[in-house]
C-alpha cells in the first residue's frame, strides 16, 4: 500500500490553522482584557472550542480524499 501525501499535508494544514487561530485570538487580547473575568473566561472557552469545527472535514479529507461525507 502506497502512503498518501494527504496525511502530511493535512498535518501541516492543522498546524497552520492552530497558529492562525492563536494569532487571531491574541490580536484581540487588548479588547478582551477590558472585559470582566467571567466574560474573558467565556470568550476563551468558546474560542477554544470553535477552532475544532473545521477539523472534521479536514480529517475526513486526510482519510478519504473527499471534503464531504
Amino acid at each position: 500500500m502506497t502512503p498518501s501525501w494527504r496525511k502530511p499535508a493535512g498535518m501541516l494544514m492543522i498546524l497552520a490553522l492552530i497558529a492562525l487561530w492563536c494569532v487571531l485570538i491574541a490580536s484581540f487580547s487588548a479588547q478582551l482584557a477590558r472585559l470582566p473575568g467571567w466574560a474573558q473566561l467565556l470568550v476563551y472557552l468558546v474560542t477554544g472550542i470553535v477552532w475544532i469545527t473545521p477539523m472534521k472535514p479536514l480529517l475526513r479529507w486526510m482519510e478519504t480524499g473527499r471534503w464531504r461525507a
